[in-house]
């Protein structure tokens, strides 16, 4: 198998916040390894921008650095970094003032695609926004790229799309979610719309069940204060979550085209159940294995923010009435793993007298680690001794079906950059689908509040709280097991 790498157009990319954690990690490696996968054309060029007064060199320099720590040797060439190093430009920005705008207008083509990232906190959008287009910097095809939180409510978002909106049309805004990037993910739109094998049977007559889950064996040390005003509901569940839940359970649009996609995620969200205090469990981490716990690290002894939830949702619609999908999120678990898992129903009669070891189907995609999928299914035990029952997964292990390539597999980051660049919006949220998302979260978070609840506690490098378990013990259901 070869892959394609096609180059985009010749572009000026803007990264404000360009000194930061993000653009430091993901952003400018991201685009490194782009540019030596040979997608960049010569005369493309990133402008790092940023408060802090840093000449060209002193930026190329902190580059360099962050491609040594960042990126893995094997990709790491010293003429390569030094051609990619020679295209960054650094300006120095004061995003509520004056300060650099001039100096950033000088350094922008017109014949080129324009993008700027805002990699920064979004109190800070509206104001770049409104210097970009003030200042007679960005046109009329400019597209700008916002990270979440887009919003932490129904009303902040409204606002701040209204803000967004005054300065840029739709066309123009990228809200990212860097989960819509991942290989993976994309493959979940593939298997289902270009396999007759399981669009079929993808739903409720089906499929008994569907468990997102998204676990991480890290706390909220040193973000414990941003972390506390938002909680694994805010942080996790209103996006992420929420986009994995979109894709597995929308209708299949009449074209891979953006706003197809999404006028079907919209509708999913759309059709989600208001979900009562029986169907959600939170919970905070405590203090275990020479750890703080959760209270510890967000400075407030009598913080009600999770740090863990879980939700048992229903969609009301014809395709997915009565088969639930159960949600989970948190800190401080066993393992780090993110993965979605279709459960299909028993089979109507069983022709076996012996149905000891009987298990249902389960489509398993992981998001990470170990990107890939498998399909669990029932064989025949190898031996004598009659007909036993052993479940058996057809393994597609993207390092396994793909080998080497396997490695070249781009990054989120990098994938979402590039289809600012090419102006393809298909793994990007509208303004529309944030705002749906905030009204069917809004009430949830309104409800526990209102009730008083507090989380429970849960050990950390455990699966969560007790009461998550039997949130699906309840249904005859058992969560599958969190594990690297």
């Amino acid at each position: 198998m070869v892959s394609r790498v096609i180059p985009v157009e010749a572009f000026d990319l803007v990264i404000f916040g360009g000194t930061g954690d993000l653009a430091r990690r993901k952003i400018l490696p991201g685009l490194y390894r782009r540019f030596i996968a040979g997608q960049m054309t010569d005369d493309s060029r990133i402008i790092g921008a940023a408060r802090a007064d840093l000449t060209d060199d002193i930026f190329r320099k902190s580059v360099a650095e962050a491609i040594e720590e960042f990126v893995p040797a094997n990709r790491r060439d010293p003429k390569l970094i030094a051609d990619f190093l020679a295209r960054l430009h650094y300006v120095a920005i004061d995003a509520q003032g004056d300060g650099g705008w001039a100096q950033l207008k000088g350094l922008m083509r017109r014949n080129v695609v324009q993008a700027y990232y805002f990699s920064v906190a979004p109190a800070l959008f509206g104001d770049l926004a409104l210097r970009l287009k003030s200042h007679g910097i960005a046109d009329d095809q400019a597209r700008i790229v916002v990270e979440k939180p887009f919003g932490r409510d129904l009303a902040s978002a409204r606002a701040l799309n209204a803000t967004l909106a005054q300065h840029f049309h739709e066309s123009q805004i990228y809200r990212i979610d860097h989960y819509l990037g991942k290989e993976t993910v994309q493959n979940l739109m593939a298997v289902r719309f270009a396999n007759i094998l399981f669009e079929p049977l993808w739903k409720s007559e089906y499929i008994d069940h569907v468990q997102i889950t998204v676990a991480e064996t890290v706390g909220v040390e040193g973000r414990g204060a941003y972390y506390d005003k938002s909680g694994a509901m805010r942080d996790m569940v209103q996006n992420h979550l929420m986009q994995l839940l979109c894709l597995i359970a929308m209708e299949p649009p009449y074209h891979f085209d953006p706003d197809a996609v999404r006028d079907e995620k919209l509708k999913v969200i759309r059709a989600l159940d208001p979900v009562g205090p029986l169907d959600i469990v939170r919970g905070q981490y405590l203090a275990g294995a020479g750890q703080g716990s959760y209270l510890d690290h967000c400075e407030d002894p009598t913080s009600r923010t999770e740090s863990y939830i879980a939700l048992k949702v229903h969609i009301s619609n014809w395709r997915w009435k009565g088969t639930p999908f159960y949600l989970r999120t948190g800190k401080r678990l066993r393992a780090r793993a993110s993965e979605i898992a279709i459960t299909f129903r028993e089979p109507p009669h069983s022709i076996f007298d012996d149905a000891k070891g009987w298990r249902e189907n389960v489509l398993v995609i992981r998001l990470q680690p170990d990107e890939g999928m498998n399909l669990m299914v029932m064989i025949k035990e190898p031996g004598p001794g009659g007909m036993r029952l052993a479940q058996v997964p057809l393994d597609m292990t993207f390092a396994d079906a793909l080998g080497p390539e396997a490695e070249d597999v781009p990054d989120a980051y990098e994938r979402l950059v590039m289809d600012v660049i090419r102006g393809n919006q298909t793994l990007f949220m509208r303004g529309d689908e944030v705002e749906a998302a905030w009204a069917w979260t809004d009430p949830i978070i309104a409800g526990w509040e209102q009730r008083g609840d507090r989380p429970q506690g849960y050990d950390p490098a455990s699966s969560g709280p007790e009461d998550a378990l039997m949130l699906m013990h309840r249904d005859g259901r058992r969560w599958r097991e969190i594990r690297e």
